[in-house]
């Protein structure tokens, strides 16, 4: 969304006008505009602003808070690596490296082919069955450092199909 279209504008105010009668309407609107989009840009956030009143800055701050929402645009598959404590204790970090060292790219990055994005979360309730992962909702119990390659081949041939 480098240069917004004109009919990302329109989209992005349509959704603002959506819940124009709400009294805390934010949430609302970036999560239509995140689902619509997959992130949501600096610039996304000005006609946010201009649209509801709501300060740049207050909007960024939510943005940023909120691990759902995203600056940048996704991968195709998000990983999405639990580092709560549980998993951190059953080997979670190896886990996140391996995914790191075999994509080429650190938690919070996507591959320059746009297939994947390593996220590195705080939990994701799945302390029973730590290490656990998460690829675009589908959880992964108990990963073993080793099964790491076929997941991503997994992925690989998926996206190919």
């Amino acid at each position: 969304m480098a240069q917004l279209s004109e009919a990302a504008v329109k989209r992005i105010n349509e959704i603002c006008d959506k819940y124009a009668s709400e009294k805390t309407p934010l949430m609302m609107i970036l999560s239509d505009i995140q689902k619509e989009y997959g992130y949501i840009p600096l610039d996304v956030q000005e006609i946010v602003s201009e649209r509801t009143g709501i300060s740049v800055a207050e909007i960024y701050g939510v943005v940023t808070f909120y691990s759902f929402f995203s600056l940048k645009p996704k991968g195709k598959f998000v990983i999405g690596c639990c580092l709560g404590t549980a998993c951190y204790v059953k080997g979670a970090q190896q886990v996140i490296d391996k995914f790191s060292e075999i994509l080429g790219i650190h938690p919070g990055e996507t591959t320059e082919d746009g297939l994947f994005t390593l996220d590195a979360l705080r939990c994701i309730g799945a302390c029973a069955i730590s290490p656990a992962i998460k690829i675009n909702g589908k959880v992964y119990p108990k990963v073993a450092v080793s099964a790491v390659p076929g997941i991503i081949e997994e992925y690989k041939k998926e996206a190919k199909a």
